[in-house]
């Protein structure tokens, strides 16, 4: 059994999760609050990073101009129904994003998200974590490892899913602690 591929696919997990967190509005402007939005233009539905330049002003405004103008109204309309919680300035040739200051109810209602999204990346791993022992079940009944093997696998196979999942909580819990802060 190559733990390896295991690891890679519970890595990209991990990856993703990371990714998503980094999308959550919390009190300052970051790019990867918008740059991964699918936005529908003429053309086919694209990323905002691919349709436009990303920008941030200060720590509460972002700056998008769209290398195709035209793309202007498609852009806000694919930031409004991300449901942000954020103002939208359109001035056609670029746009404004102002993100307000977090009320104590939306800092708690990002955190709820964080936790529902930690939980199915978790979900995610355990999945990962079931091919891997099905995998090494399945060669020791073929008769291709030996039971020490098995065990070996086995054992291989729960501290690397302890390990990433020790990873997601430490995101996890950096993630809600900068949401929560005051």
């Amino acid at each position: 059994m190559d733990i390896k591929q295991y690891e890679e696919q519970m890595q990209k997990r991990i990856t993703y999760f990371s990714g998503r967190l980094a999308g959550l509005q919390v009190w300052r402007a970051t790019t990867s609050l918008v740059e991964n939005i699918d936005v529908e233009t003429e053309y086919g539905t694209m990323k905002m990073n691919g349709i436009a330049l990303i920008t941030v002003s200060d720590n509460s405004t972002l700056k998008i101009e769209p290398w195709d103008k035209g793309n202007s109204k498609h852009i806000a309309n694919a930031i409004y129904n991300a449901d942000l919680w954020v103002w939208v300035d359109n001035q056609w040739s670029f746009l404004f994003i102002t993100i307000p200051p977090l009320t104590q109810e939306r800092r708690e209602e990002i955190a709820k998200q964080v936790k529902a999204t930690w939980e199915d990346t978790k979900a995610n791993i355990r999945k990962i974590r079931q091919d891997a022992m099905n995998e090494t079940k399945w060669e020791l009944a073929k008769k291709e490892i030996s039971e020490d093997q098995h065990k070996a696998n086995e054992s291989e196979v729960e501290d690397l899913t302890k390990k990433m999942n020790g990873k997601i909580d430490e995101l996890v819990k950096s993630k809600v602690d900068e949401v929560l802060k005051k």
